[in-house]
């Protein structure tokens, strides 16, 4: 960003919510300057220099998307306090489920593949980042005692894996049922390793 622009300039700001706007509707991959300037009745020039490059621009979406997608963990947290894995894991599926959430979690899978296949670039982290932050919200629901043991670790693995498998299916097909159907069964097997401490120590 050139330097006499601040990160939190009302302008950068202003623009930079109207972007991710956009971007939600039009996704971001092949994002290009001109129609996107003119959607949010600015110029490529202004863009330019408030986000220093096209590759700061869609730095700055994801790192929009991924505070969205922190503040929905967070609530998660708090609501759920006090419970359970597999009930974290299923107030999390509900708000993945929902109809209002699917251009974010386009968006969301959009930067999490491109990071993938080009960790070098503007994308460079966007995945790996999104998976810590779920692994921690995941761990803080479980027993202080075993999160840590490599049991702990597989089972919030495992449920971050049916969660992510099953958000894939969902915007693929939109087969809300079915895929509800489905997680709500692997969480019932869950809970009964959960509620197994003799297999749990077997398996840490």
């Amino acid at each position: 960003m050139p330097p006499s622009v601040p990160a939190g300039s009302a302008r950068r700001s202003e623009l930079l919510e109207r972007a991710y706007r956009y971007v939600l509707e039009h996704g971001v991959a092949d994002v290009s300057l001109r129609p996107l300037a003119a959607a949010v009745e600015s110029s490529p020039r202004v863009l330019l220099f408030l986000f220093g490059s096209k590759a700061g621009l869609i730095q700055a979406l994801l790192t929009r998307a991924r505070a969205d997608e922190l503040e929905l963990l967070g609530r998660v947290r708090s609501e759920s306090d006090g419970g359970d894995l597999t009930s974290i894991a299923a107030e999390l599926w509900r708000w993945l489920a929902a109809e209002e959430h699917r251009a974010l979690l386009t968006l969301w899978v959009e930067g999490y593949a491109r990071s993938v296949i080009d960790p070098d670039g503007a994308w460079s982290g966007f995945a790996r980042a999104t998976v810590s932050d779920w692994l921690e919200v995941l761990a803080g629901a479980q027993p202080r005692d075993t999160r840590d043991s490599a049991a702990g670790v597989a089972e919030r693995t495992l449920v971050l894996a049916v969660l992510r498998g099953a958000l894939l299916d969902l915007l693929a097909t939109g087969a809300v049922e079915r895929i509800t159907h489905a997680v709500a069964t692997q969480l019932i097997l869950l809970r009964t390793v959960e509620r197994a401490p003799d297999m749990r120590a077997r398996s840490g």
